[in-house]
């Protein structure tokens, strides 16, 4: 009997995050109890052993991805939502500070009637360093002038989407900080979710604020010299060959 397909996947890319599996794995299993989903965890060249402690875990909805040697986060992601069986993807952070909790609300408008491009979280109390939180702060403020996506937090790791949208988005590496940018210039609508945020688990953050402000400002250059030479027409607005003509 062929495997049934989830309504969802949910994407986790890990580097060196074993004291964090066991318990975001957990967490996952509760707030998604009552529902059809998988969970794909990406481990990005770890050298602590994540990804054999999330296989240890045995469970059922948890496929793992390794990396022979780190390629970042965004390859991560792209790696996962390629091996992901579900057509509606959430992604969440792999150091607990995105609270699984706030998965099926991420995922319900996608798999509504009337779907948006990409559900995007937006942190609220922040659990982070002021220095942290400040950086974060003057980098979304200055994207936001620069790209206008209309987003206040393009950092926070909770997205939700369309498998299929994602993967018709050009790929390059920290491609995941501005996916709002990237889905409204492809026609896609952009719905933003107010969620909550935790203090890390366990271990220590890969980035630091001067690494994330030396490839965002160059990274943030590229995407407007992207955005600029796409021209795209929204999903809704396009005729397709089956539909019925007009009256």
């Amino acid at each position: 009997m062929a495997e049934s397909r989830p309504d969802f996947s949910i994407v986790v890319p890990m580097k060196n995050e074993a004291d964090n599996v066991a318990h975001l794995v957990a967490a996952i299993e509760e707030a998604c109890a009552d529902q059809n989903f998988e969970a794909v965890f990406v481990d990005d060249g770890s050298d602590d052993g994540t990804a054999e402690k999330a296989k240890a875990l045995g469970k059922p909805w948890l496929r793992i991805v390794q990396h022979p040697r780190s390629a970042g986060q965004s390859a991560a992601v792209h790696s996962g939502v390629m091996a992901a069986r579900g057509a509606v993807i959430c992604t969440m952070d792999g150091d607990g500070q995105n609270p699984p909790s706030e998965i099926p609300n991420m995922v319900a408008p996608l798999l509504g009637d009337t779907p948006p491009g990409l559900v995007a979280g937006e942190r609220q109390k922040r659990q982070d360093t002021l220095s942290k939180r400040w950086a974060s702060r003057f980098a979304n403020g200055l994207r936001s002038l620069l790209l206008r996506d209309g987003t206040r937090d393009t950092g926070c790791g909770l997205k939700a989407f369309r498998r299929d949208d994602f993967l018709s988005l050009p790929f390059f590496n920290h491609m995941h900080r501005y996916l709002p940018a990237l889905f409204k210039a492809q026609g896609l609508s952009v719905m933003h979710l107010p969620v909550s945020h935790a203090e890390r688990h366990a271990g220590a953050s890969n980035y630091t604020n001067l690494q994330r402000a030396i490839v965002g400002a160059v990274d943030l250059f590229g995407v407007m010299w992207l955005i600029r030479r796409t021209k795209r027409v929204s999903r809704d607005e396009t005729r397709w060959p089956d539909d019925p003509e007009p009256s």
